[in-house]
């Protein structure tokens, strides 16, 4: 069952009910991808084998188990961010690092790619009707992704949602930092216009990062979905205000029926 909305106290990470907040004075809905409106179902770790493999790390190692660890919990990160740590150069050389890493991110991309070209991907039920119920309610919906963005653009082309919203934002639209920043959210606002202020946001995503994000962005709604990476709790102590049990639920917390 769907809470009301309230506003967020962004100290201490819960719900604060003394303070409620309409829902609609919302214009502005900022979703995640994969995990959020896509499904995942592993694809996300299938594409990290091939770039280990790639990069010399054999799935089933003891290096590839602790990398893998590490993309569980970075979940909703910039990708390119993620393989920066993972193949950070030895002697601490930037511009090796940043090789590796851009080489470990296209390994990750192709085979991202290949397996929606294979039709790996569908949607989370019921996402696309809940943006459509957003959308004719007068909310702006933005999708956004930690994947580059000819990553994206395959998403939306497989899943037939090229035209489905006004904008969609990688991090390499909002100058290059994904998420935890709150960059994609905030350059959806600026890119959109379709808010006036921050608290007239709402964000929603299945992992930790997402949830910080949205935090930080300073956003009315961050809401939390148990379809993707991170469970109930994970959501909740990265500062949901919400856990939903999909993103088809939204609409109704947002006071669309």
């Amino acid at each position: 069952m769907v809470s009301p909305l309230t506003h967020p106290d962004h100290t201490t990470g819960t719900t604060n009910t003394s303070s409620t907040f309409r829902p609609e004075d919302i214009r502005l809905v900022v979703l995640d991808m994969a995990g959020t409106t896509v499904a995942d179902d592993g694809l996300v770790e299938r594409a990290f084998d091939a770039a280990a493999r790639h990069m010399g790390v054999e799935p089933g190692s003891p290096a590839h188990a602790g990398q893998l660890a590490y993309v569980r919990a970075t979940m909703g990160e910039s990708k390119i961010s993620v393989f920066r740590h993972l193949f950070a150069a030895p002697d601490g050389d930037p511009h090796a690092t940043e090789e590796a890493a851009r080489r470990a991110n296209r390994a990750f991309e192709a085979a991202y790619g290949d397996l929606v070209d294979d039709g790996r991907i569908a949607p989370v039920p019921g996402a696309r009707a809940a943006i459509e119920a957003l959308q004719a309610a007068g909310r702006t919906v933005v999708l956004t992704t930690g994947f580059a963005r000819v990553t994206q653009d395959a998403i939306l082309d497989a899943l037939g949602w090229r035209d489905l919203v006004r904008l969609t934002l990688c991090p390499a639209d909002a100058g290059g930092r994904g998420r935890p920043y709150p960059d994609m959210v905030l350059a959806a606002l600026l890119r959109t216009g379709a808010a006036d202020d921050v608290a007239q946001l709402a964000v929603a995503g299945d992992t930790s990062y997402d949830m910080i994000a949205g935090r930080r962005s300073g956003a009315s709604v961050v809401a939390g979905v148990r379809t993707g990476a991170h469970d109930a709790a994970r959501l909740t102590a990265a500062g949901a205000t919400h856990v939903l049990g999909s993103v088809a639920e939204l609409p109704a917390l947002l006071g669309v029926v």
